[in-house]
């Protein structure tokens, strides 16, 4: 698709492909902390040179249209979460799956610790200037054994039944586990006691519907993730070595945005 660059009036700008705010980009060698998402760490997972291009040179990859049907019941499932967080009663999906002594964790922080954009959880990984933050969907409490659940929303539309291995084994959804294991060890490093367990809440629309009739059917599901976060502070490691690096790394041969421009510059020479 074909991205034009618009302002905050909708009007079309100059579209100039490199970053204007300093505070994202990296210099190599740099003693200040430096602030990386979780988004931004599962792109250098990805593609070493489409993040150190993105973090260090500045530029910046197309955009792309918000989901906002996603966000949508992102922003519905907190407020139905939010009413049982404020009486400290189990939302009525927990028995459902067997758990009997969970609440909606209630902190005074929980609205920043889900505002991915200012601030959310955060923890500066030790022996290095990295400040690796991201904005969870929500925490539940178990309240026998006293530790934080980190849970995930996700909405899809999909005729494939939710089962809970194979939804874990879709290509696709390895980067969500990923976004668990974060969350997980930035709660850990922030003094709290996390449950081995967390959780995706999957609401899945109905696509065999006779008709619309303006409303979508979901059916809802909890699929349990056994977190690691053995292996995050290792990688974390790597991240800082590549972003001080005054080399640009190889790409990953699967990449897509790689491949284009590469093919693209090699026709614009010609």
């Amino acid at each position: 698709m074909i991205s034009l660059k618009r302002n905050n009036k909708g009007e079309f700008v100059d579209a100039t492909g490199v970053r204007t705010r300093s505070g994202s980009v990296y210099t190599p060698g740099q003693s200040a902390p430096f602030r990386v998402s979780r988004g931004k760490f599962y792109d250098f997972l990805m593609c070493r040179r489409c993040f150190y291009l993105d973090r260090v040179k500045g530029l910046v990859s197309p955009s792309t249209p918000g989901w906002s049907l996603n966000d949508t019941v992102d922003l519905l499932l907190k407020k139905e979460f939010d009413i049982c967080r404020e009486e400290q009663k189990p939302h009525r999906v927990f028995e459902k799956y067997g758990l009997t002594d969970v609440v909606p964790f209630k902190h005074e922080k929980i609205d920043q610790w889900r505002d991915s954009l200012h601030h959310g959880l955060s923890h500066q990984v030790p022996g290095t200037n990295i400040v690796l933050y991201g904005g969870v969907d929500d925490i539940w409490y178990h309240c026998a054994d006293r530790q934080l659940i980190v849970v995930d929303y996700k909405a899809q539309a999909s005729n494939h039944p939710v089962y809970p291995q194979a939804y874990l084994q879709g290509p696709y959804r390895q980067g969500y586990k990923v976004q668990l294991d974060v969350y997980a060890y930035l709660l850990s490093n922030m003094a709290y006691s996390v449950w081995p367990t967390a959780y995706f809440y999957v609401c899945n629309a109905n696509r065999k519907a006779e008709a619309f009739n303006g409303q979508l059917a979901f059916r809802e599901h909890l699929v349990p993730y056994q977190w690691n976060a053995a292996w995050i502070e290792d990688k974390v490691f790597e991240m800082a070595q590549v972003l001080d690096s005054p080399e640009v790394p190889d790409s990953n041969p699967a990449c897509e945005n790689c491949a284009y421009a590469q093919a693209r510059g090699s026709f614009l020479k010609d």
